[in-house]
């Protein structure tokens, strides 16, 4: 295994491991490691279950729970956004 395919392992299991232990989005995820979102979204989907599946499973329901609720977390952030527009 060459010095790039050792590095990407790490990433992925770094970003499998922050998404557990965090529950955070892919596109705070990729925010927190500087990579982009299709990077940790491959990474995720296609790179993790061939390393290491158990936590490939607890990553996808997070992120499957994620996607389930991120109607109501747009929704918030408009709220938001005009409530503060409203204040100022």
């Amino acid at each position: 295994m060459t010095t790039k395919q050792k590095q990407i392992e790490q990433r992925v299991n770094n970003i499998g491991n922050y998404i557990i232990a965090t529950h955070s989005t892919i596109r705070s995820t990729a925010k927190f490691f500087n990579v982009s979102k299709s990077t940790v979204h491959k990474d995720l989907i296609y790179r993790l279950p061939e390393i290491n599946p158990q936590i490939a499973q607890e990553a996808n329901n997070i992120l499957a729970y994620n996607k389930s609720i991120r109607h109501f977390r747009g929704g918030q952030a408009t709220k938001n956004k005009y409530r503060l527009l409203r204040l100022a």
